[in-house]
């Protein structure tokens, strides 16, 4: 570093990934001296324009960004490594990285349920709705059945005629009674009058 600057060890100041038509992955870098960024995917150091990688990178000043391409899709579970580096410290930022097709099933997955929910909540609240009137239509003929008992238990006209009703009904058959007429009676007090 030149006389009189500042040293200062490597620092991440920012980071991002975006998956486009391909993967593309940023990393900046802050430091004294600027800070050479190494990228790392599985373990191994990317070279520039490797296949299946593109690397670019840029310093001004005390910054140093670098972006890195992932022409192809990356396997589940591989990891990519951003290294910033100068004389006074390291930085690194792992980022690990998933299939794109096990992603896209993941994501049909979750819209799948997504509609699920979404039409079976639909059908429960119109079969609701349509039920709702026959509930409350059972409900009211059991509170009119109910007000009904009560003030016929209130009512002692009601129970009166309940009673004459019950007394006019027809006995079961088998247990009628046979009462004799009340003739001879009759005949019996209207000689007892011509005597006297």
């Amino acid at each position: 570093a030149p006389p009189g600057l500042w040293l200062a060890p490597t620092r991440l100041l920012d980071s991002s990934c975006s998956l486009k038509k391909t993967l593309q992955c940023s990393c900046s870098f802050r430091g004294t001296p600027t800070p050479s960024v190494q990228w790392w995917v599985g373990g191994a150091p990317v070279v520039m324009n490797h296949t299946g990688f593109q690397v670019s990178s840029t310093t001004l000043g005390p910054w140093a960004n670098s972006t890195i391409h992932l022409t192809k899709p990356p396997e589940t579970g591989t990891s990519l490594l951003c290294e910033g580096r100068n004389p006074e410290g390291t930085h690194t930022l792992t980022i690990l990285l998933k299939s794109g097709r096990s992603s896209l099933v993941a994501q049909t997955f979750m819209k799948g349920l997504i509609r699920g929910v979404f039409y079976g909540a639909i059908g429960v609240t119109l079969l609701f709705l349509c039920l709702a009137p026959l509930i409350a239509k059972h409900i009211r003929m059991k509170q009119a059945k109910k007000i009904a008992a009560m003030k016929a238990e209130k009512s002692p006209k009601i129970r009166a005629r309940q009673g004459l009703a019950m007394s006019l009904r027809p006995r079961e058959p088998g247990k009628s009674r046979v009462t004799p007429p009340p003739e001879p009676r009759i005949l019996q007090e209207q000689d007892k009058q011509a005597e006297k």
